[in-house]
């Protein structure tokens, strides 16, 4: 089984991801990006970060270790989230970057994600190469060689200062409630928002090392509609565990996810003539009525596989400058190569300012189709692909579904479940079918 999943190495800290693995990785990454010539003629730099879980100490430490030991200095940023991660390394010109988090993941999980010099992901091509590498035996440097280790204590103020100079309106009048996840947004976000302008409730923004993720953030919005409802907010912000996500909530309540975001966005971008080639990147999750939207005003929607970096290699690929996920994930490339939850929030934000409209009305330019997705967990998702009775299951969910609808099943790339997503012009519909499939992927799978 490959080590590296859609994104970064990820498992139960301490159980799958230890910290003589995550030494190794580091080691092997140093390696690995060191002998293509990356850190030729300089002594190589490499950025640290981690989120707010307990395990990301001992793992931060490995990694430390690790690098410095392979000759790479270490610039340890502390508690920020993935995007100001990949935005140091482009800022300060290092070598590569590291982010410790298992993002939306429970909390005893964590997981380990590489970034290369510009601070993108690194390429498939160079994960496996780093798995290939590990364990192997190495000459290692010594005296003036080995790597030292410096605290970033500027990291946290230049990100909020990156952030803030990607908008030209005061948000001033705008009353904001942010959910941070007890994660990495929990100190930048809030102070990100306020110094915008923003009137902000912060709320699950004292993380323990246990909290993140418990019974808040983007996967759980129940708090955040109460609180945006009593204080009268007029948006709410959700953010994953390391703040790569943004899910908004209306005044009335109202789920806004990253469909209705990208379809704001696109909006405003074809409007100050932005949307390069007239087209957006989706995925195969993204809602039929996204596309119907976006068709309606003569957006193409160019679809993916789920996961930020293939949505990312389809807009590089193509020039293309806007794309994202209905989970959240939203790339603006003209900003970054990352999705980064602050970053939408802001954009979204100036959007309502600009325009003088509630988020309700943005968001009422689409209409979704509804769409029930279950998670199926407990389960051998490895063999859902060679399950014949799935597949002829899900091809007469389809004829069913012709015309008014459409299914797609597959394993997560994050966690161990299958995802099983129906979607239907009638809610009843897609409740009934979903539940079909659920039941067989439970027999079938076991």
């Amino acid at each position: 089984m490959a080590l590296f999943g859609t994104d970064g190495v990820r498992g139960v800290a301490n159980v799958d991801l230890t910290a003589e693995l995550a030494v190794d990785l580091a080691v092997a990454a140093a390696h690995v990006l060191g002998e293509i010539g990356l850190f030729a003629g300089h002594r190589p730099k490499a950025i640290v970060g981690q989120d707010s879980r307990a395990s990301g100490d001992f793992l931060e430490s490995a990694i430390i270790a690790g690098l410095t030991s392979a000759g790479v200095d270490v610039y340890r940023v502390g508690v920020l989230p993935t995007p100001a991660v990949a935005y140091l390394v482009k800022e300060s010109n290092a070598d590569l970057g590291v982010m410790i988090s298992a993002s939306h993941n429970p909390m005893p999980d964590n997981g380990i994600k590489f970034f290369a010099k510009g601070g993108d992901k690194l390429a498939d091509s160079f994960e496996l190469q780093i798995e290939n590498r590990l364990g192997e035996p190495w000459s290692r440097p010594t005296g003036l060689d080995v790597g030292r280790i410096y605290h970033d204590e500027s990291a946290n103020q230049r990100y909020i200062d990156y952030l803030l100079s990607t908008i030209s309106l005061d948000l001033n009048g705008l009353k904001v409630v942010v959910d941070c996840a007890n994660g990495a947004a929990s100190t930048v976000a809030p102070s990100a928002y306020k110094k915008a302008g923003a009137s902000v409730i912060a709320i699950s923004a004292a993380p323990t090392g246990w909290n993140i993720n418990e019974n808040c953030g983007s996967t759980h919005l129940n708090n955040l509609i109460s609180e945006v409802k009593k204080a009268g907010a007029d948006v709410g912000i959700a953010h994953d565990g390391d703040a790569d996500r943004c899910i908004l909530v209306a005044k009335n309540g109202e789920v806004i996810d990253g469909d209705d975001i990208l379809n704001i966005l696109s909006r405003s971008y074809l409007a100050e003539s932005k949307l390069n080639k007239n087209t957006v990147v989706g995925t195969v999750m993204s809602n039929l009525g996204l596309i119907e939207s976006m068709e309606s005003i003569g957006i193409k929607v160019e679809k993916t596989a789920v996961g930020d970096r293939s949505v990312l290699e389809k807009m590089l690929d193509n020039d293309y400058i806007l794309g994202g996920e209905q989970s959240g994930h939203i790339i603006m490339r003209q900003f970054s190569n990352s999705g980064d939850g602050l970053l939408t929030a802001l954009q979204i934000m100036q959007v309502m300012a600009r325009s003088k409209k509630s988020l309700l009305e943005l968001s009422s330019s689409m209409t979704k189709y509804p769409q029930i997705l279950i998670n199926v967990t407990d389960v051998a998702k490895e063999k859902l692909a060679s399950s014949a009775k799935i597949k002829e299951a899900v091809i007469s969910a389809e004829k069913q579904l012709s015309g008014v609808g459409r299914v797609l099943l597959r394993a997560s790339g994050t966690e161990s479940l299958v995802r099983v997503m129906v979607e239907a012009n009638d809610l009843e519909l897609a409740k009934k079918v979903a539940d079909s499939l659920v039941q067989l992927v439970r027999l079938e799978l076991k």
